[in-house]
Parts: C-alpha cells; structure tokens; sequence
C-alpha cells in the first residue's frame, strides 16, 4: 500500500508542474511591474495605499495573463503553428490536453472575474471605469490569438503594447486613487516596450513556423534584418526615458541603468542569432529592469510632472 502511495504522489505533483509551465510563469513580470507601478503611482500622488487593494489588484491581472498564454498555446495548437521544435510544446507533446488546457485556462478567467468584483467593492472608483479597463484587458488577452487571431494579422504587437503597460499601470492608478489621469499612461511607456521586445525575440525565434502556418506578424512584414531594428529600439529607448529623466528630474531615475550591460548581451545574441532562449531571457530583463525601475519611483524625491485629467 506504501509503494501505491507513493507511485501517486511523483505523478500528482509531476502533473502540477506541467500546469504550472502552461501558464509560463517566467512571463509574469510583463503583468505583475505594471500593477506594482500604478498603485506606486497612486500613492505618490494621494499619499495613501490600500495593500488589499494592490494584492487582489495582483492577481487579478496575473491570472488574466495566464490565461491569456493558455488561449494562445491552445490556439496556436490548433492553427499548427507550435511544433515539436516550439518553445511551448504543451499540446504538441501531449502534456496536457487541449481539454485542460480550456479548463485551466476558464478557472484563471473566473478567479480573475472573482477578484474584480473585489476590487468593485473596495475600490473608491466607479464600476463602469473599472469595468472598462478590466474587460478591456481581459478581451485583448483572449482576442490576441482566439476568436478573431489579433496576432495572426500583424496586430498582436499593439495588443501586447496596450495591455502589457498603459492599461495595466492604469487599471491599478485608478483603482487606488478612484480617478482617471494621463501621467500613468507616460511612465508606462518604458514597461510597455520592454515587454514587447519580449514578444518580438519570440516571434522573431518563430517566424518560419508562423510563415509556414499561414500567420503574418511585424517579423515576417519586416524581415530579419529590421526586427533586428525593432528589437534594439525596444530594448534601448526605455534607457533614454530614464536618462532624460534623471537629467531634468533626479538621478534615481537612472537606477534601471544598471541592466544596460544584461541589454547589450541580449542584443548581441540576436545579432548572432541565437534566438532559442532570448525571450525568456528577455523576460527576465524585464523582471530587473521592472524592480529597479520601481525602485527608482519609490525612492525619487517627486514624479516627472504631468497634470491630471
């Protein structure tokens, strides 16, 4: 009966993890940096922080964001365009089913639901505003490769640029401080292009799968050479924000500018095209970048001035 026992629990917590690595975890600080900058935000303008607040705040949009990678890993599944040389061979290897996948993929949407009408409560904001950018994130995570297939139309770019930045960092800013203004959607900017450069290595590491399934995004329209370009321009400009920021406003701001040297690393193998872990390791600038660039927030005497709505 031991030997039973114990055959069972190697597969119980074996099949976890393969849930686990469905949701690719590794990509969460695309999602959870914008949360902690808008009730960051909201606090240096208010001077007050609801944490209950920032922690459902939290998981809500994580779990948006799981869910939005399981409906791409289902959908790109089904198109064809996940491989058995694929980063993500969730399906492809059959580690999951594609009825799992759904399943799992459903749960994080209600836990994300759950806790929107938490934040509905206890948020001084109106429903209606907070409907407005939860369902718009929420949409954008399931349109980016489901229903419609934004991402198999050169349009998953923007969708990542909009969700991944401007509407997270505003969805937490408005649900702390119960008001819209237009200075999140500034300091997002940096986040927002991080987190494409992200996408971009990883469309770029696909493109020939993606061409070979019919898909068309910004890679395959502009050609190795450019999305070179493109990938410099996103790794790079959210460093000149942050120096021209340190030079007008304080120098804390250059604090991020410590990651510059992990940066010229990724951007040298993308030249040499070593593509296959670059956006994971993309991520994880992300996650540095992310940290010091909170940090810099936190610690900085007073924000870059821009006045509210």
């Amino acid at each position: 009966m031991n030997d039973v026992k114990n055959d069972k629990k190697p597969s119980e917590v074996s099949r976890f993890g393969s849930y686990l690595l469905a949701l690719r975890p590794w990509s969460f600080s695309a999602s959870l940096i914008p949360v902690v900058l808008g009730a960051l935000l909201g606090w240096k303008s208010t001077g007050e922080i609801n944490m209950v607040l920032m922690a459902v705040t939290t998981v809500a949009v994580i779990c948006v964001h799981a869910s939005g990678n399981l409906v791409n890993t289902y959908y790109d599944y089904l198109r064809g365009v996940d491989s058995k040389v694929s980063d993500d061979r969730t399906l492809v290897d059959h580690i999951l089913t594609p009825d799992e996948v759904v399943r799992v993929g459903a749960l994080m949407y209600i836990v994300a639901s759950i806790c929107f009408l938490i934040v509905v409560t206890l948020s001084p904001a109106k429903m209606e505003h907070l409907a407005l950018l939860f369902f718009g994130g929420l949409s954008g995570s399931f349109l980016y490769t489901g229903g419609i297939g934004l991402k198999y139309y050169a349009l998953g770019d923007i969708v990542i640029l909009i969700t991944f930045g401007p509407l997270a960092v505003l969805f937490s800013y408005v649900i702390q401080c119960g008001q819209f203004a237009c200075f999140p959607l500034l300091y997002a900017i940096p986040l927002a292009l991080n987190t494409e450069a992200i996408l971009h290595s990883n469309n770029t590491r696909d493109m020939e799968n993606d061409k070979k399934a019919g898909a068309v995004t910004l890679t395959i329209l502009v050609g190795k050479q450019a999305s070179y370009a493109v990938y410099c321009l996103l790794l790079f400009t959210p460093y000149v924000i942050c120096v021209v920021w340190g030079v007008n406003i304080s120098v804390r701001y250059w604090l991020p500018l410590l990651t510059i040297g992990y940066a010229f690393r990724l951007e040298k193998e993308f030249r040499d095209g070593k593509l296959l872990l670059l956006p994971k390791q993309t991520a994880k600038l992300n996650l540095y970048f992310g940290l010091l660039y909170l940090v810099s927030f936190l610690i900085a005497p007073r924000l870059p001035h821009v006045r509210k709505i």
